[in-house]
């Protein structure tokens, strides 16, 4: 019994480490961390680029500004019918034969118009004006010779009184023509050489102050 103890002892510590060893195998192994793969590259397929078709006009629009005409204005009125002037027109003066631009004035009794180199005359002892008139057109220069009429004391506001030489001549605008008495003075520090007054406008026309210049043709008046 003595002599088997020996290997008894060796089977049991045979049996121990195998068992102990088969432990150790089914406990999980302490390792380091584990690294995750690089993903893999992923590369996309190249784009072509798409071409589209052009254009093509279906229909063109345009946006015009358009304006409107002003109504037509009336160019007689009143009772009388009488024709609409404006504030500022064409005249034909007579007998000179020329044409001047004129400002309407209604509240002006006399016409007046400017005139150069004024001289009195007296021929078979009856007195005559002698003076130029300008052509606003032409620019040429008439000299003209009529009878006196009378002379006249023209107030002025805030300067000395004038006394001026009136004689008598055509004066047309539109269509009306009339003789009538006109005074001459030095109209060169006004706009316009030819002032006419209510001895012209009376009974003949109708004075609109808005408009300008509704006479536009120039008739060809001959005669005194």
């Amino acid at each position: 019994m003595i002599g088997h103890r020996p290997l008894l002892n060796l089977l049991t510590c045979s049996l121990l480490s195998s068992s102990l060893l088969s432990s150790c195998a089914l406990l999980p192994q302490l390792t380091g961390p584990t690294e995750c793969p690089a993903p893999a590259e992923s590369i996309s397929p190249p784009i072509e680029p798409q071409s589209c078709p052009e254009p093509r006009v279906i229909e063109r629009i345009v946006t015009q500004m358009v304006t409107p005409k002003p109504p037509p204005q009336a160019t007689r009125a009143g009772k009388l019918h009488l024709p609409i002037v404006g504030a500022v027109e064409w005249a034909m003066i007579q007998p000179a034969g020329l044409w001047v631009e004129s400002r309407i004035d209604t509240g002006a009794d006399t016409t007046s118009i400017h005139a150069e180199d004024i001289q009195l005359v007296e021929k078979d002892g009856k007195r005559y004006v002698r003076f130029v008139l300008l052509d606003a057109v032409t620019g040429s220069a008439h000299q003209q010779e009529l009878r006196l009429r009378r002379r006249v004391l023209i107030k002025q506001s805030g300067g000395a009184d004038e006394r001026r030489y009136v004689v008598r001549m055509w004066v047309m605008l539109g269509e009306i023509r009339s003789k009538i008495d006109v005074n001459l003075s030095d109209r060169t520090d006004f706009e316009f050489p030819l002032l006419i007054g209510r001895n012209f406008l009376m009974d003949n026309m109708i004075v609109d102050v808005s408009r300008h210049h509704t006479v536009i043709v120039r008739p060809d008046i001959s005669g005194d």
